[in-house]
């Protein structure tokens, strides 16, 4: 595991390094590993290490045990689904009412963010990628004059991050995902409002779905059809 490094807090880059960490399978799921390693492995104090991880113990990530470490828990299907099935309930309805009232200081951010994407897709700078994907979401979500709203999905969007959930080099390219956002981006531009939610719906749910069977593949099963059905039945209830 590398050093961490950059500009944003240490234990974000904490958060960071571990999800980073699991992802790549260095750390396990199951297995007990030391606060005190994983500090010295990251050239950092133990303080940042510790609030890192009780920030992942909050979102299931990991599981501490007393006077002997933390392990890493298998990813929860249900939990990937249940935050999708609130995903496509809010983000959809809140994506028509934008583009219904769609301006050219909208259309002008999600065409930058979008070419951004592209470009960080181009050099494979996923967390540069990310950050430009979710300002894409962000801006639909604040032409939607709901700060309330916005502010709800991007918790959901956080615990996504913070459960180390990501298709990216799994199920599809970050190229791939750049494409999904373009029939968004054409919706608006278009002035359609029902295209711009039905292409949020699609990109959402099928973002949804991969996350939820890569989950219960880790667990080393199918993934169960009514973790799907949850985040499809969400689609039906958001095309009201």
């Amino acid at each position: 595991m590398r050093a961490v490094a950059g500009t944003s807090s240490l234990t974000e880059q904490v958060i960071e390094a571990v999800r980073e960490a699991i992802h790549t399978g260095e750390l396990r799921p199951g297995e007990l590993y030391s606060v005190y390693r994983l500090a010295e492995q990251l050239n950092v104090s133990r303080t940042p290490v510790r609030e890192a991880m009780l920030r992942l113990a909050e979102a299931g990530l990991v599981r501490f045990e007393r006077s002997r470490g933390f392990r890493v828990l298998r990813r929860d299907p249900r939990e990937i689904a249940e935050v999708f099935h609130l995903r496509l309930l809010l983000e959809v309805p809140a994506t028509r009412r934008a583009a219904r009232h769609a301006g050219p200081g909208l259309s002008r951010a999600l065409r930058e963010e979008l070419e951004a994407m592209r470009a960080a897709a181009a050099d494979h700078d996923e967390p540069r990628f990310m950050r430009h994907d979710r300002a894409f979401h962000d801006a639909i979500l604040a032409a939607g004059a709901n700060r309330r709203l916005a502010e709800v999905v991007a918790g959901l969007r956080d615990a996504t991050v913070t459960l180390g959930a990501s298709t990216v080099d799994r199920s599809r390219s970050l190229a791939d995902v750049a494409a999904e956002h373009e029939p968004i981006l054409a919706a608006v531009l278009g002035g359609d409002p029902d295209a711009a939610a039905a292409a949020m719906r699609g990109h959402v749910a099928h973002t949804g779905e991969l996350l939820v069977a890569q989950a219960a593949a880790e667990n080393g099963r199918p993934a169960d059809p009514a973790d799907i059905a949850l985040i499809r039945d969400a689609t039906d209830e958001s095309t009201t």
